[in-house]
This record gives C-alpha cells, structure tokens and sequence, in this order.
C-alpha cells in the first residue's frame, strides 16, 4: 500500500459508507479538506461527524497508524489540530485521536490497477488505453496541462523580470536569444544576452551595422583578420562601440557549427537578431498591441544584411555543389554559382519563438498585472500556431492522441514531463478515468 493511494481514495470519497473509528464510532465525511502539499498534515480544514459530535481541523493520513509516531508527530506542535487519523491498517492505538481504519472499506480492483500503472515499463503507464478515454475528458485535461505548462514557464520568466528591474523588452529579448540558438547554442545565445545588454542595442536600433557589430564582436566573431569589406567594416565599428560602452567578448570557442544545418549557424542567426532589434525596436509592445498569430509573425519576418545573402560565415564562401563543409562539418551546405540567398527568419523559427517566447512572456505580463485577456491571448497565439513535431508529440500520436495545434503539443510535454514520466496517475484525469 502506498500513502498516495490513501490521498486518492480520501480526496475522491471512494471508501464505503459503514465508517467507523477503531473506537465503534461512526464516521461522516462532511467535507474532506484540502490537501497540504507543504509540511503539516496531510488535508487542512477538514469537517468530520465523529458519533454525535462535528469536529473541524485536520486529517492525518498513514499506511500503518505506527507511522505516527515513526514520523515523531507526538512532539511536532502542528499536529496537534489533528481530528482524525487515517489508516489503512491500524496496528497501534494513537492516545487521544480518532483512528479509522480503511482496509475493506474501498473497492482493491482499485489499488490493483493503480499497482499495474506504477509497475509499468511501457513509455507511458497507461499508453495501451489512453485512447479509450472520453474525448471530453482528454481535452479537458489538455486544456489543464497547457495552463500549467504556461504558469511554470511565466515563473522562470519572473524570475528574470526581478533581475532586470521589470524590463519587459529586455527579458523578451533574453527569451528569443536563448531560442535563436536552439539546443545546440542556447547556452552561447544566453550568454552574450548577458553579457550585452538589450538597452545598449536599442540605443542604436536605428543602424543596423552597429547593432550588428555590436552582436557579432561581443561573440567573439569579429577577432579574426579579415580581408572581405563587410567583417572590417564591423570590427572598425565594434571597436568604437566596445571602448564606448566597456562591452566584454566572449571566446569563439563556445559556438558549434558542427553538424549543423548552415540555416542555423549562429552567425546567421546572430545577424537575423540584428535585424530583428533594427527593424521592430521595442519589440515587446508591439507584440502585446499585436491582435493574432499573423501580426505577430509580420515581426519576426526578417532577413540578414546583404553580406550573408553569399556568406554562412565570415571571410568563407560557400563551395560550389559542396555537401560538407570540411572546417565545420556542417552538412547539405551547397552554393550554386554567385547566386543570392536571402535569409529569412523562417516560418518554422516564427513558431519555435511564438511557443517558448511570445506566449510565456505574455502569459507572465497577464498575471502579474491580473490581466486574463492578456493571458487568454497567450493561449490564443498557441491553439492559432502549428503543432510541434518531436519524439513525444509523435508517440502520443501512436497511441491514438493526436495533436492539432502548439497548445495541445505544450499541454502533451507538460503530461509525459511532469505527470507520466513520474507516474503520477492518482493527480491525472486521464489516469484516474483509467483507474476506475
């Protein structure tokens, strides 16, 4: 028997109704209390009819009532608002408190499948029925999870906005650049985001070589010598800008380019950044003024300076009909002739930073300033953006649960992460539909 089944049968009422304390008292559960997830006992304010008497305070819950005193409650003052002491097996008397015993008062087929999902070595406990859950209740529990995953990312996001005054520009801009790097260089991207400050940027959004200069040269990017027009013409500028404003740099080193898509160079990204910065500014307030999903991508649609139309990296053009670069190792990099390449930011990117960086930030703006409208634009911009495609989103969708837009595939990680991976059943709908 395990405790947390005993909280699953207690918060739900699943015992029969002939209750009665050790003592030969009966038992009413007028209201079950709220579970404490703090120390303490385990349900607060709890109401329960003992005989002729109705007692409110706490309810203690234990596999064994020995456990009471193993746990040292006899000395802990918190429990000494404890009305009745819950147990499946009651094996020692507790002086002074109501004791009731649960075994053969709840049906075990319960606590036998509970026992199967625990047990289970499949991907997920209950991946071979999850599919026979109402829809109503998946979507339901869906919609739960999203709000949840949102919460626990506006927290993180908090807890940049106590470390930067509330600046809401610059945590949007410490969000995307950790997401311009995806996973290979996040850490890098958030890196130089701490080490150039986003005010200092926006000082010079208005030139784009400067702003530029000024990503580039604090990533180190610009320490080589240069024999093209554009890196020299960025070094000369991101020497002015680093004596100016005593910018740091960061070793070179720490940015991979091996086996990479060249799309997805830092380099590149680094420049799109700039335009990013040139073209919106204070990008954060036209985002919240901004009214659905499209709005928000007329943003982010941006293109790298002319240079990296012919260029991946600096001072190394492309070889014509080359798979591999050899220095980098990146794949599929083939250049045809002189022909320019735009290099857009990409719809798929558009997305990536809509999910992880647009709706959080917002969704954290909307409660800390107890805006819901804020909040359910934040849950509009997911359920408006394309389904995410990765290794959990497709084995739901093996088992029967596909998903339709960013909110549902949000809500699906925040499931397999924090409630089937941990086998935390008894706290799921979907888990409890399955256990009963």
């Amino acid at each position: 028997m395990r405790e947390e089944f005993l909280y699953y049968i207690w918060e739900n009422r699943l015992t029969d109704k002939d209750l009665k304390t050790a003592e030969g008292e009966t038992v009413e559960v007028v209201a079950t209390g709220y579970r404490n997830t703090d120390s303490g006992p385990d349900f607060l304010e709890a109401k329960i009819q003992i005989g002729d008497k109705l007692w409110a305070g706490h309810v203690e819950i234990h596999v064994k009532s020995s456990d009471w005193n193993r746990h040292g409650h006899q000395k802990d003052k918190a429990y000494q608002n404890v009305i009745l002491h819950v147990v499946y097996e009651n094996d020692v008397q507790i002086n002074d408190i109501p004791t009731l015993e649960l075994k053969g008062h709840f049906d075990e087929a319960l606590f036998n499948n509970y026992q199967r999902f625990i047990l289970s070595k499949g991907w997920t406990p209950c991946e071979k029925s999850i599919a026979q859950v109402p829809v109503f209740t998946r979507l339901s529990w869906l919609d739960r999870m999203a709000v949840e995953r949102l919460e626990s990312k506006s927290e993180t996001v908090a807890k940049t906005l106590e470390t930067n005054q509330f600046d809401w520009e610059d945590a949007l801009f410490k969000l995307l650049m950790h997401y311009f790097g995806l996973k290979v260089n996040n850490e890098a991207f958030e890196y130089l985001a701490n080490i150039l400050p986003f005010k200092t940027l926006l000082k010079h959004a208005d030139n784009l070589v400067q702003v530029e200069a000024m990503l580039m040269g604090c990533a180190g990017f610009l320490e080589d010598d240069f024999t093209e027009e554009y890196p020299l013409l960025l070094k000369r500028e991101f020497a002015v800008m680093k004596a100016k404003f005593n910018l740091l740099t960061m070793p070179e080193e720490r940015w991979r380019f091996m086996r990479m898509r060249p799309s997805n160079f830092p380099t590149l990204r680094l420049a799109q950044m700039a335009q990013l910065i040139h073209k919106n500014g204070c990008l954060f307030s036209k985002i919240k003024a901004a009214k659905n999903t499209a709005e928000v991508k007329a943003l982010f649609d941006v293109a790298a300076s002319e240079y990296w139309e012919t260029h991946w990296r600096f001072n190394r053009l492309p070889h014509c009909g080359s798979p591999t670069d050899h220095k980098t190792g990146a794949v599929g990099l083939s250049y045809h002739g002189s022909r320019k390449t735009a290099k857009h930011l990409g719809d798929a990117t558009a997305n990536i930073l809509i999910i992880n960086a647009v709706a959080p930030l917002l969704f954290c703006y909307g409660k800390l300033h107890k805006d819901e409208s804020v909040c359910e634009t934040a849950m509009q911009f997911l359920e408006d953006t394309e389904a995410e495609d990765n290794a959990i989103i497709r084995h739901y969708a093996q088992c029967g649960i596909k998903a339709e837009n960013a909110m549902q595939t949000q809500a699906l990680l925040h499931l397999y992460n924090m409630y089937c991976k941990r086998k935390r059943c008894l706290e799921c709908r979907i888990g409890n539909v399955l256990l009963k």
